[in-house]
C-alpha cells in the first residue's frame, strides 16, 4: 500500500513505539500523522520531528485516549485538516504487574490482584485500542458514502490499514494476569474487525513484540530485567523500537499479509 497520500492516528506517539512508528511512517512520506499522547511534552516531539522532516506532518493531540470525547475531537480535527484517517495505530498502553494470587506466609491469608487494576488495564490496553481503531473504520466509511462508493472492490487501491500492537505476553506470562489478558483480547478484536473492515477496504492486523526498550519496561527495574527476560531472549538483548516499528510497516504496507506478526527476539519464557 502507497502511504504518499494517507493520514494516519498513532496513540501513545510520545516515546517507545508509538514513536518509533510515527517516525517510520514519516520516512515513508505520509501526509500527515495525528500523534497522540497525555503527555504535554508531544508537542516538543512534533516540533522536534517535523523540524528534521522539513516540513509539518506531526500534529500533537494532548488527551486521556480512554476519553470518547476527546478521541472524536481528534477524528475531527484531522479529518478537517486534511481527509479520512486511513491509518491507525493504538500503541498506548499499561502494565500493572503482580501475581494473580500471592500468599502472605505470616498470616496465612491470600491477597488477589487488584480488580480495579485489571479494569485499568483492560479499559486502556482493549477499550481505547479498538475504538481509536473502530473511528478509523468509520471515517473511511464515511468518505466512501461522502464519494458515493460502496463496498471496496479490489479494483480499487487499499484504502487504509489498522494495526494493533499486541505481546508475547498474550500467550501467558507469570505476572501478568491482566497485561496478558488485554493482548490476548487485542487477537479476537483484530480478527473480528478485520472481517468487518475490508468491506471499507481497510486491513487489520496484530503485532505481538518481544520486550523492548521502551520507558514502559525500563520501569521494570535494570535487575528484572537482566534476571528474567534476557536469559530466556535468544537475541541476549531488548529489542529496539525501531525494529518493531519497521514490523508494523511491513504489517502496514504488504497487502498480501494478514493476521499476527511475532517479533519476540527469540523469548521463550521458564515455566
Amino acid at each position: 500500500m502507497e502511504l504518499n497520500d494517507r493520514v494516519a492516528v498513532v496513540t501513545g506517539a510520545n516515546s517507545g513505539i508509538g514513536r518509533a512508528t510515527c517516525a517510520a511512517l514519516a520516512r515513508r512520506g505520509v501526509l500527515a500523522i495525528g500523534a497522540v499522547d497525555q503527555a504535554e511534552t508531544v508537542r516538543e516531539t512534533c516540533r522536534t520531528m517535523n523540524s528534521d522532516l522539513g516540513r509539518e506532518i506531526m500534529i500533537p493531540y494532548i488527551g486521556d485516549v480512554t476519553n470518547a470525547t476527546f478521541r472524536r475531537e481528534t477524528f475531527d480535527d484531522m479529518k478537517r485538516r486534511f481527509r479520512a484517517v486511513n491509518i491507525c495505530v493504538p500503541s498506548a498502553g499499561m502494565v500493572r504487574d503482580a501475581l494473580a494470587v500471592k500468599l502472605d506466609k505470616t498470616t496465612g491469608k491470600a491477597q488477589i490482584y487488584p480488580q480495579e487494576l485489571f479494569i485499568q488495564t483492560l479499559g486502556l490496553n482493549v477499550m481505547a485500542a479498538a475504538y481509536w481503531a473502530m473511528e478509523t473504520i468509520a471515517s473511511v466509511a464515511e468518505d466512501r458514502h461522502a464519494r458515493k462508493l460502496g463496498r471496496w472492490e479490489p479494483h480499487e487501491k487499499m484504502q487504509g490499514c489498522i494495526v494493533f500492537i499486541g505481546s508475547i505476553s498474550s500467550a501467558g506470562n507469570r505476572g501478568q494476569i491482566s497485561y496478558a489478558a488485554s493482548k490476548a483480547a487485542l487477537e479476537g478484536i483484530t480478527s473480528t474487525l478485520a472481517k468487518e473492515s475490508i468491506f471499507y477496504g481497510l486491513r487489520c492486523a496484530i503485532i505481538h513484540p518481544g520486550f523492548t526498550d521502551t520507558p514502559m519496561l525500563q520501569a521494570m527495574g535494570q535487575e528484572y530485567i537482566e534476571k528474567n527476560i534476557l536469559p530466556n531472549t535468544q537475541l541476549r538483548r531488548l529489542l529496539r523500537p525501531d525494529e518493531i516499528a519497521e514490523g508494523i510497516m511491513f504489517l502496514i504496507q504488504n497487502t498480501a499479509v494478514s493476521g499476527a506478526l511475532w517479533a519476540d527476539a527469540g523469548w521463550h519464557p521458564a515455566a
